[in-house]
């Protein structure tokens, strides 16, 4: 793990923009600064999740939002692409190292230190050993190229790579020390029922970045109607996001999920990194609107914070 054994005086928060798909970055900037964090982890933009098309990271228009990072004294700690490295295709492979590549530029420029992709899917009846190969190789390749720019690449606990055991066998295969872990706590616990403990055992010396969510068990409600808008979301979560999976969002703080355990974890370990709210408002219009969510994030886990044995 690239954390260091220096013990915060407080958490360093931010959110993604998955949970604010329709904020400008005027309003990014602003409303995190209000609402307490101190960055932001970019994702998309007004629904755009290719920010290598948003107008604001134009050449011509870099300066600008860099001088605006740097008036507010706010950050964006990483970028997260959609990039995944499990399709067999040679040249899809190759569009997908392109545009990683370049939003490891862009990283640059803005000053983050990572952009996040995935692995994404292992595909059944074929041999796994040769996919993990495959997907490793990209990480690879991505990696040696981020390490010319200093940025890191994050792989997520996404997918099939929730389960900790797939995790650890994909990066087993990955040399390069550019290479880490987003940690997604929710995930693995929610969708696998693996202890916080356990995953964090498995991948606590890749985990370079956290994410945050909370959620509840709702039983299956198959039969009730399911709005357009709610239908059309989940369509193109799993068009972009090849291995999305459904949860009942709850408030953070307000759900199931174990919090004071994970953050105890990371405390006795020496993590130092970010605490990154992903509030999935992007794929669950359903749930509460970011001025709500987003705005009651720091407020919840700065309390936690403090009751922590640091």
């Amino acid at each position: 793990m690239s954390a260091s054994h220096t013990v915060q005086a407080q958490p360093l928060l931010s959110f993604s923009t998955l949970g604010c798909p329709d904020w400008s970055f005027d309003e990014i900037v602003a409303r995190g600064v209000e609402y307490g964090y101190d960055g932001v982890e970019i994702r998309l933009i007004e629904r755009e999740t290719d920010l290598l098309k948003r107008p604001e990271f134009r050449p011509s228009e870099l300066p600008q939002r860099i001088r605006q990072l740097n008036d507010a004294g706010f950050l964006v700690c990483g970028l997260s692409s959609s990039v995944h490295f499990e399709d067999p295709n040679p040249a899809t492979r190759s569009k997908q190292l392109a545009n990683s590549q370049a939003y490891c530029d862009l990283a640059r420029e803005l000053g983050a230190k990572f952009v996040r992709v995935f692995g994404d899917l292992i595909r059944p009846n074929e041999d796994e050993a040769q996919q993990l190969d495959w997907i490793a190789a990209g990480l690879q390749a991505l990696g040696e190229y981020a390490s010319t720019v200093g940025i890191e690449v994050l792989i997520e606990t996404h997918g099939d790579f929730c389960r900790s055991e797939k995790m650890v066998s994909l990066m087993n295969r990955v040399s390069c020390p550019s290479v880490g872990v987003l940690w997604d706590t929710h995930h693995p616990w929610r969708f696998h029922g693996e202890p916080i403990a356990d995953t964090w055992a498995a991948l606590k010396k890749w985990t370079r970045h956290t994410h945050w969510k909370d959620s509840v068990t709702r039983p299956k409600a198959s039969d009730q109607p399911v709005s357009d808008d709610v239908a059309e979301a989940a369509r193109m979560a799993k068009q972009i996001n090849t291995g999305h999976q459904h949860a009942d969002y709850a408030l953070f703080g307000g759900g199931e999920f174990p919090a004071r355990e994970c953050l105890q974890s990371l405390l006795t370990d020496g993590y130092s990194g970010w605490f990154s709210l992903e509030w999935e408002k992007m794929w669950h219009p359903q749930i509460e609107v970011p001025e709500v969510s987003v705005r009651l994030f720091p407020q919840k886990f700065r309390e936690l914070w403090g009751t922590m044995a640091h």
